[in-house]
């Protein structure tokens, strides 16, 4: 069922009155659990919304092999935001390899240095800076594109905030880690229909709702200092992101893993159409309603 904003914040506020809802009775402040969830929301909403954060991703374009014209003219392979050049300059894909050529007159930088013909653009790494414009060589799979992140985006400028469920603690769980016998990769895709298998240690198992489900965590860019989960409940797609939702924890201490859903929240593409997301694994389908962490984003 969708709900509206009158309604989410009518939830929350029932919820922030209650005194069973976390605060602190005694004090009429708020519970160390609840200043601490509420603590990384704040941290979560500004990494969000900064400059470098994922609502100024503007835009992304994917280059085929040979030219592509860009700067703010409409008649460019890559159409920028108005304020910077009518004919900005060109890259050129060759193979595994990206070039750009400013045009005469515009100053870009590459790593602060200012930009030659036939600059190599590495891939994943520095950007070119054109004005406010940050442009990125991407790779997903076998294909290249154009990042384009611009602090001044409409996706920033309009943004409505993040919906939450009510903070509750019955949802920081302290699950059971079975390990693999053996070392193991799950399939992951994402939203382009990319698959790369990522290693996995092993199933987290819990119990909810009275029933026993499990989880499977992947190590993410080889950082073995945290698990990475990406998952999907029976809240997607009315009141979740339909793509599912991302969690991290600590790895397994004892034979122990904690999961604190309150800390689950919505990939990139929850937001903005110009980024590129992993899915869920089958085995992270949930057959239950986790109500909990951040809800369907306000449109």
């Amino acid at each position: 069922m969708a709900y509206s904003l009158t309604a989410v914040a009518l939830t929350l506020l029932a919820a922030t009155a209650n005194p069973l809802s976390g605060r602190d009775a005694a004090s009429g402040g708020a519970s160390p659990y609840v200043a601490e969830i509420e603590s990384w929301r704040k941290d979560r909403e500004q990494r969000l919304t900064s400059e470098t954060g994922w609502l100024a991703v503007a835009g992304l374009f994917w280059l085929e092999p040979g030219k592509a014209t860009f700067g703010s003219d409409a008649a460019n392979d890559i159409v920028l935001p108005q304020g910077v050049p009518a004919r900005a300059g060109t890259f050129v894909r060759e193979g595994e390899k990206v070039t750009v050529t400013a045009a005469p007159g515009v100053a870009m930088t590459l790593a602060d240095q200012p930009v030659a013909a036939d600059t190599v653009v590495p891939i994943q790494g520095d950007p070119l800076r054109l004005g406010r414009l940050s442009l990125f060589v991407i790779r997903r799979g076998d294909r290249y594109g154009i990042r384009l992140r611009d602090p001044e985006s409409a996706l920033r400028r309009d943004f409505k905030g993040i919906l939450y469920y009510p903070i509750d603690e019955a949802h920081k769980i302290t699950a059971r880690f079975v390990p693999d016998e053996k070392p193991q990769t799950v399939r992951i895709a994402n939203v382009l229909g990319l698959v790369s298998d990522e290693p996995s240690p092993g199933m987290v198992e819990f119990e909810m709702n009275g029933r026993t489900l499990r989880l499977r965590p992947i190590i993410e860019d080889g950082d073995e200092r945290e698990w990475f989960y990406i998952f999907k409940d029976e809240t997607a797609p009315d009141e979740t992101y339909g793509g599912g939702r991302f969690l991290y924890s600590k790895p397994a201490e004892s034979g122990r893993v904690v999961l604190d859903f309150n800390k689950a929240y919505n990939p990139p593409c929850a937001f903005n159409p110009y980024t590129t997301c992993p899915l869920p694994p089958k085995e992270n389908h949930l057959p239950v309603a986790i109500r909990a962490g951040e809800r369907k984003p306000a449109k």
